[in-house]
């Protein structure tokens, strides 16, 4: 197999972005990339270098904002709905509240439209459920 990019396999940019998918999704991101590098090792090299190697380590945003852009960005594409259920699990992991992650979605029907709005709930609803998050959140009613 010939490297897309000729730079050591332990590179300054892979070890960040090894530390970075750690600090944004856990054990569980590792483990996809992991999975991804089993059938397509360049793109998994990719995801960690510069995904979260060069963008995500940048100063300038924290893992929360980042988070949440990287969910409404989901949200409102409407096709990524495996992503945007890892996103919203990486959101809670970062310290997005429920509360946050639901005001993002719901903000999205307004520039994406009630269908990537319903859809990108339907999304946050699974994760809740994996996370044994309970719904309606606690002080919805009185919103």
């Amino acid at each position: 197999m010939t490297q897309a990019i000729s730079e050591p396999i332990q590179s300054d940019r892979r070890l960040r972005g090894e530390e970075m998918l750690g600090r944004v999704d856990g054990p569980a991101g590792i483990q996809v990339v992991e999975n991804l590098a089993r059938s397509f090792p360049d793109f998994a090299r990719y995801v960690l270098e510069y995904s979260f190697g060069d963008i995500y380590s940048r100063a300038g945003l924290g893992l929360r904002e980042r988070e949440i852009a990287t969910v409404a960005a989901l949200c409102a594409m409407g096709n990524a709905a495996p992503q945007l259920r890892v996103h919203v699990h990486a959101a809670l992991h970062v310290g997005c509240t429920p509360r946050q992650i639901v005001e993002v979605v719901m903000q999205m029907s307004v520039y994406a439209g009630f269908p990537a709005a319903l859809n990108g709930l339907a999304a946050v609803k699974e994760v809740f459920a994996a996370e044994q998050i309970a719904l309606p959140l606690a002080d919805e009613a009185a919103a």
